[in-house]
């Protein structure tokens, strides 16, 4: 009797530190969307966030990273796109602006189902004398619901054949991830293709949630990879999930999703 009573405590026991390690684990679903302001490229008139709300919220996504984000700009009616898609979507947002565009602010943006407890920007340095749209790097901190503390980022690097700039901007990023004690997600369009000096240069801090990683770019028939998701090297992170979306219609970018777990 005594042996039975031992048995049912030490399974109750292994059940309890079973459910207690299950429960500081997160599983994170994040998208990565170049919204090309919410212009359809078929419809050059047209401002459609609707669309791209309809997208990222099939995904059912826990955080978002948006690029090339209009706030309060004449060419997409005056409307602060950010504010726009996480109410629709019902999360929290960051706007990180890059430049002066157009009666308003231009850049990137982040959406969290998390209320976002810090946030801030980090803008890339320039070279001198080099006509260049300056980048940025927006980040904020959330909670999960383990408990944990993380930063998310969201990223538009340079656009121009030259590596040169993307090289200072990925530097300036892993310059920053060395820093960070937390887990680091870094997701964007780095404007890079998997074979170029400055994602082989990201590879030596990050992972890609993809290694084999499908096309985002031309919108139709697209041939190259230049949008990832990404996180500072780390044995707690591991990766369920990472796919194109199939979206030809709503931006000039496919937006991609990833599925990864944090121990």
């Amino acid at each position: 009797m005594k042996a039975n009573v031992l048995i049912c405590s030490l399974i109750f026991l292994t059940l309890i530190s079973i459910n207690a390690f299950a429960q500081k684990a997160d599983t994170l679903t994040i998208v990565s969307y170049n919204i090309h302001h919410g212009n359809p490229p078929a419809k050059p008139d047209i401002i459609d966030l609707d669309a791209i709300v309809n997208v990222i919220a099939a995904q059912k996504p826990d955080l978002v990273a948006l690029q090339e984000v209009d706030v309060n700009i004449k060419r997409s009616g005056n409307i602060n796109q950010a504010e726009y898609l996480a109410e629709k979507l019902n999360m929290h947002f960051y706007f990180a602006k890059a430049i002066d565009h157009d009666g308003g602010d231009y850049g990137v943006a982040v959406l969290s189902k998390y209320p976002i407890e810090e946030q801030n920007t980090l803008k890339f340095s320039r070279i001198e004398g080099r006509k260049a749209e300056d980048r940025v790097l927006a980040i904020v901190t959330v909670k999960l619901n383990s408990g944990k503390k993380i930063k998310f980022a969201s990223t538009h690097l340079d656009h121009v054949k030259d590596d040169a700039l993307r090289l200072i901007q990925v530097s300036e990023i892993e310059q920053y991830a060395k820093k960070e004690k937390k887990s680091f997600i870094v997701a964007g369009d780095f404007n890079a293709v998997p074979t170029s000096a400055t994602i082989q240069l990201l590879d030596k801090t990050f992972t890609r949630t993809c290694t084999d990683c499908g096309f985002t770019i031309p919108v139709v028939t697209p041939k190259r990879t230049i949008d990832f998701v990404t996180f500072k090297q780390s044995k707690k992170i591991s990766v369920l999930h990472h796919e194109v979306i199939q979206e030809h219609e709503a931006s000039d970018h496919l937006p991609i999703v990833a599925k990864i777990v944090i121990k």
